[in-house]
């Protein structure tokens, strides 16, 4: 999965390009190196960030899913938000599969609304929001916590009508670095749920923190990190750089043949 950010606000600035040429542009790299799915949003989700109205949010997310959905019609596109209202027009525009960050949380209507349009759900985990889920990152077991989490959403998006669910466990998301380590090492666990998971750990602050650098300078790092998702049970990787994942999914299934 490749990460279209149409935010100039992102805590990662690579493929933050000017206007919608630029952003189309970066799908279209991303499509030659042969992206499986695109992922386009609009709200920066770094903590801290400022929260957009849905307006601002549709505005700056529905123009590069149309422009894509046109150009590329077999492309599997999904829309990065927490608005329902958003999801429903995205889906409209040519999106086929919803990534809610908040699992749900933020907008009640989001769990009703994608089983009215009987597409994909991704379901992250989080405490809080944004704004407030860095002062939320205290767990007496991070896998246990998630893990329970799941259960309890997955039999939610059931209970209304989802029919696919895929789960992110949410790493930088109301955890610390430690807890992102642990998670990515339990990651196994979670497949008790028999749900797609789905790992961002692109260019995160557990990588270049961890190794003192910038994000810019994490590709390394990040797919060292990727690889070990892989192996532990990820499915899809969300990534900002995917020629670097497409080869890492390539060489770790030779390894396994």
């Amino acid at each position: 999965m490749g990460i279209i950010n149409a935010t100039p606000d992102s805590f990662y600035k690579g493929d933050i390009l000017l206007g919608m040429d630029g952003l189309i542009n970066k799908a279209q790299q991303m499509i030659a190196e042969g992206v499986d799915i695109i992922d386009v949003g609009g709200q920066s989700t770094r903590p801290n960030a400022t929260l957009l109205t849905i307006q601002e949010e549709l505005e700056r997310v529905i123009p590069i899913i149309s422009a894509l959905h046109t150009l590329h019609p077999q492309l599997i596109i999904s829309v990065d938000t927490f608005y329902s209202e958003v999801a429903k027009q995205a889906i409209a525009a040519g999106a086929s599969i919803v990534n809610d960050v908040s699992g749900g949380t933020i907008d009640e209507a989001m769990l009703p609304t994608v089983a009215a349009l009987q597409v994909p759900y991704i379901c992250m985990h989080m405490k809080g929001n944004p704004q407030t889920m860095q002062q939320l990152a205290m767990y007496d077991d991070v896998t246990l916590e998630v893990l329970d989490f799941f259960i309890k959403k997955v039999h939610d998006c059931s209970a209304v009508g989802i029919k696919d669910v895929i789960i992110d466990p949410g790493f930088g998301f109301a955890k610390t670095i430690t807890h992102n380590f642990t998670l990515l090492k339990n990651l196994s666990q979670l497949k008790i749920l028999q749900c797609p998971i789905l790992v961002g750990l692109s260019r995160k602050s557990t990588v270049y923190k961890t190794l003192n650098i910038t994000a810019d300078e994490a590709l390394n790092g990040s797919t060292v990190l990727h690889t070990l998702a892989l192996e532990n049970g990820a499915n899809i990787l969300r990534v900002h750089d995917v020629k670097a994942a497409k080869e890492a999914v390539q060489l770790l299934a030779a390894y396994h043949q």
